[in-house]
């Protein structure tokens, strides 16, 4: 057995992988939460008014639910398209700069004490790892104008 052979044959096929798995991931995630949404189904709808009343009170809860659950939806698919990621990037950022105002906004919610998050918390701010999921893969896209990988 040959480890420094499996080793590099491995990584190899992490590699291969490792683009089409962050992008899969990010769609499963955005595109099953917010079906849930648009359904009705998401644990997360409550949450969703709660924050809608502090920030958009003349806005139907329901209706910016189903919204918001179908940018959900967007963001996931765009992900699984390559050459869209310029603009399915902004779309994240910006719904990521949504789901962490209920951090702050909604304090009573989200924590319990300092440092220690409610479920609700811990939901937000495992958002963490989607941001660096998609910051990985701008990293892998090509600069504009550019034919060659080297920067």
């Amino acid at each position: 057995m040959d480890i420094p052979k499996i080793d590099v044959e491995l990584i190899n096929f992490f590699k291969r992988i490792s683009m089409p798995l962050a992008r899969f991931s990010i769609f499963l995630i955005f595109f099953w939460f917010g079906l849930l949404k648009v359904l009705g189904f998401s644990p997360a709808s409550g949450l969703v008014k709660d924050l809608l009343a502090h920030t958009i009170p003349f806005m139907a809860p329901d209706t910016f639910v189903i919204l918001f659950g179908a940018f959900e939806v967007l963001i996931g698919i765009l992900f699984l398209v390559p050459g869209l990621e310029r603009l399915v990037i902004p779309l994240l950022l910006f719904h990521m700069g949504m789901t962490v105002m209920p951090l702050f906004m909604l304090p009573t919610i989200t924590w319990t004490a300092p440092f220690v998050p409610t479920l609700e918390g811990q939901y937000i701010i495992k958002n963490i790892v989607i941001v660096a999921v998609a910051i990985s893969i701008v990293a892998h896209l090509r600069p504009i104008g550019r034919k060659d990988e080297n920067i």
